[in-house]
């Protein structure tokens, strides 16, 4: 998968929805109590972590406040987006800086999970203002593999949440994928498309959404589910 192609079109897409017209007072039903302007801000400083943690080698940048005025913010993005692909496009097996001990601390790291992070909160905006669309098949199957290797095991070892006592079977009825989590058989499954099981990994669809079938003990399924699985 080439995850810096794929950065930069979902980057590209994101600034798209910073024009003149724009309501950054909108508020995004996904994620808590952010607006748009919050959202924007989240993404473009998460871009500039990104450049500090590949060219610094060090994750303690400091944060800066986005411009507050819709062209501005725009020209602040697309900036903060050139310097992250700047510095994604050495070899993928240049050091960088990463959250991740299990993990290769690599260029290679950053360009899937920004990949992954800015194709969420593209799906957080569009829903903002309309219809988001959903996520490529083969795309969100990686997402949820991430979502399994990397953050729900993070998410245990950082205290903000717990070990699942039961296991909950995760499959994708548009392609023949599954995930097993939890410990021993599973109790419980949830099926759906990969791009509406990748939304509930991330919180974005309830577990009872009709996008989403159960089998087993859902009551136990939606336990694991709850977690939280990430951030």
């Amino acid at each position: 998968m080439d995850y810096l192609a794929l950065l930069c079109a979902k980057l590209t897409a994101f600034g798209d929805l910073i024009t003149v017209d724009t309501d950054l007072g909108a508020p995004v039903p996904s994620c808590a109590e952010w607006t748009f302007y919050d959202l924007a801000d989240h993404v473009g400083n998460g871009n500039l972590w990104v450049v500090t943690a590949v060219s610094e080698l060090r994750g303690d940048r400091q944060v800066e406040a986005a411009p507050k005025e819709a062209a501005a913010l725009r020209e602040w993005y697309e900036e903060t987006a050139d310097a992250m692909v700047a510095v994604l496009s050495g070899e993928p097996d240049q050091e960088a800086w990463t959250f991740s001990s299990t993990m290769p601390r690599t260029v290679a790291f950053w360009r899937r999970r920004r990949a992954h992070e800015t194709l969420m909160h593209l799906w957080d905006g569009q829903h903002t203002f309309g219809a988001a669309d959903p996520f490529d098949t083969d795309l969100a199957v990686d997402g949820i593999t991430e979502v399994f290797e990397l953050f729900a095991p993070r998410m245990i070892k950082r205290g903000l949440a717990t070990e699942p006592e039961v296991a909950l079977h995760v499959r994708a009825t548009d392609i023949a994928e599954s995930w097993v989590y939890g410990p021993g058989e599973p109790v419980a499954e949830i099926a759906g498309a990969a791009s509406d099981l990748l939304l509930a990994l991330w919180q974005r669809k309830p577990a009872g959404d009709p996008s989403l079938t159960w089998g087993g003990d859902r009551t136990a399924g939606e336990r694991v589910l709850a977690g939280p699985l990430v951030p």
